[in-house]
């Protein structure tokens, strides 16, 4: 890992293309890619897409829709499982990226590349048990199947939080399934999504199948959305742009053969109940990971505790305890626990409703780190491997360098009104407000009272309450005595409902159908003879 993020740092401040067609296409216009952790230094410069770039991907992809549709499924499955082998090989390479583009630690970024990984494998195998007509039921002198047809063609657009993961999943699954896909990336992490498109231009992807567009949302996203020429859309990100593409892909224009498809992923504002059996050191253990694990900026994090009872008190002061313990600074040293935001809005955006939950209740701790030497740890670019006695390596610091990074502190919040902003919106950073339940009823209707419905927790040793949780907790993932986030594909598979999103889940049996049409053939098979074949 060491060796990776010294190569990626050599790599820094390359330039990259779109990529329409097969061909590479050069911008004047510039979307500069920088490490939230220094944001002096340039990760990377992707050309930015205009409309008229728009427009040719669509015309490229049509062009290639027919043959790839025609394409077995095992050979497009084929080209999911070398995708898969060539990201082994690039596993650290990929993961040093993410650490400086996205400001993860090296088990988030690793975690991502891992995840990613398991999408192309799984969605490849999903392609083979669906791939195959299936016959329905035995009826004298008929015979019926059912078969998958591809919806025709897509666009992919993916977040910057899981850059690699996220984007895979949704694009390996679109691409399985016989569908051309323009793929736009989020502004934020380009050098990561150009990566993963030189991975399955590797695989050996026919030109047009697969089209790179990175551009602005607001001109590119909405253009291809509304095209007449797009039949489904695959979205992460926020509620508000899920939103407006629900509303853009609703309507119908002129030539528009199809009814597009919207497969969204919106976020949540996750509530986690912790109840008066739990233990309590597994629930700040799962809490604070749920929480602060990659800076609060997962869509699945936990933002909201809802303690029951006698357990409060304590339960938040060993809440206090634990976060004054973690370790912040630049994530390329490997025991910074927490790295930095990953822009100047989204930091602006976090000290914001950090100062209205002073407001709005009693701040219970806030990580004060406006002074950067108080981070912990230095850059990597300033360390060097050394063996201790026993032969194992190790890392030693040189020097330490002020970065000048996107960097907040955790904070938490108490004694807030359940109904207040804090308490009710999405912050997407390392924001936490406990509350207190008077019994476990009020703990799930506390719990329940969102917008969103993504994922939810319960730390509890009753029988009763976990039962119970099973049945009225309403959260697309229900995760109990144990943290909220990390789902594993095919294991946990991930997504919600309410404003949490639209489709079904990602990484699960139901995944890929989202991306296809089926289609139910009858043959007569007492036919009248056999016309002789040319």
């Amino acid at each position: 890992m060491v060796d990776a993020l010294r190569a990626a740092r050599e790599a820094m401040n390359s330039k990259y293309p779109l990529v329409i067609g097969g061909r590479e296409v050069w911008t004047e216009r510039e979307i500069l890619s920088q490490n939230p952790a220094s944001p002096g230094e340039v990760v990377g410069r992707a050309s930015s897409a205009t409309k008229e770039n728009a427009d040719e991907a669509v015309s490229e992809a049509l062009k290639a829709r027919d043959g790839w549709r025609r394409t077995g499924p095992e050979k497009r499955a084929g080209y999911l499982f070398k995708a898969a082998a060539e990201m082994r090989k690039k596993r650290f390479e990929l993961a040093a990226l993410e650490v400086l583009e996205a400001g993860k630690t090296w088990k988030d970024a690793d975690g991502d590349v891992c995840e990613a990984i398991d999408y192309l494998e799984y969605y490849g195998r999903e392609m083979l048990r669906l791939g195959s007509p299936k016959i329905l039921g035995d009826y004298p002198g008929e015979e019926n199947e059912y078969r998958y047809v591809p919806k025709g063609l897509g666009v992919v657009i993916s977040p910057w939080n899981f850059p690699l993961a996220i984007a895979t999943g949704m694009t390996s699954a679109a691409l399985v399934a016989g569908n051309c896909v323009i793929f736009k990336p989020s502004g934020l992490t380009p050098v990561t999504a150009y990566r993963l498109f030189e991975i399955f231009r590797h695989a050996g992807l026919p030109p047009g199948v697969l089209q790179f567009l990175p551009g602005p949302g607001s001109e590119v996203g909405e253009h291809l959305v509304s095209h007449p020429d797009i039949d489904f859309i695959a979205f992460t990100g926020s509620k508000e742009v899920g939103l407006r593409i629900v509303e853009l892909a609703g309507r119908t224009g002129a030539g528009q053969r199809n009814v597009k498809k919207v497969v969204a992923e919106m976020g949540g504002k996750n509530a986690v109940v912790v109840d008066e059996t739990a233990d309590l050191d597994e629930a700040i253990k799962g809490i604070v990971e749920s929480a602060f694990g990659y800076q609060g900026q997962k869509c699945s994090a936990c933002s909201r505790v809802i303690a029951v009872g006698d357990i409060y008190n304590e339960f938040c002061e060993r809440l206090k305890e634990a976060v004054s313990s973690l370790r912040i600074g630049p994530p390329e040293d490997p025991g910074n626990l927490m790295g930095p935001v990953i822009d100047a809005a989204a930091l602006e955006k976090i000290k914001s409703y950090i100062e209205l939950g002073k407001k709005e209740g009693r701040l219970l701790i806030e990580r004060d780190i406006s002074r950067h030497s108080r981070l912990s740890g230095s850059i990597l670019l300033h360390y060097e491997l050394k063996e201790d006695d026993s032969g194992q390596a190790g890392m030693t610091s040189k020097d330490n360098i002020d970065s000048h990074g996107y960097f907040i502190g955790p904070a938490v919040f108490v004694d807030t009104d359940p109904a207040s902003r804090i308490a009710t919106e999405e912050i997407f950073g390392p924001v936490l407000t406990v509350i207190r339940a008077k019994d476990f009823d009020d703990a799930i209707r506390l719990a329940n009272d969102s917008l969103y419905a993504l994922t939810g927790g319960l730390f509890s040793r009753s029988p009763a309450n976990i039962q119970r949780a099973k049945e009225d907790f309403r959260a697309g993932n229900l995760y109990i005595n144990r943290r909220v986030t990390g789902a594993l594909v095919g294991r946990q598979p991930f997504g919600g409902f309410g404003m949490s999103g639209v489709g079904s889940k990602a990484g699960g049996h139901d995944y890929l159908l989202q991306f296809m049409n089926p289609v139910s053939i009858s043959e007569n098979t007492i036919r009248r003879g056999f016309a002789p074949l040319k």
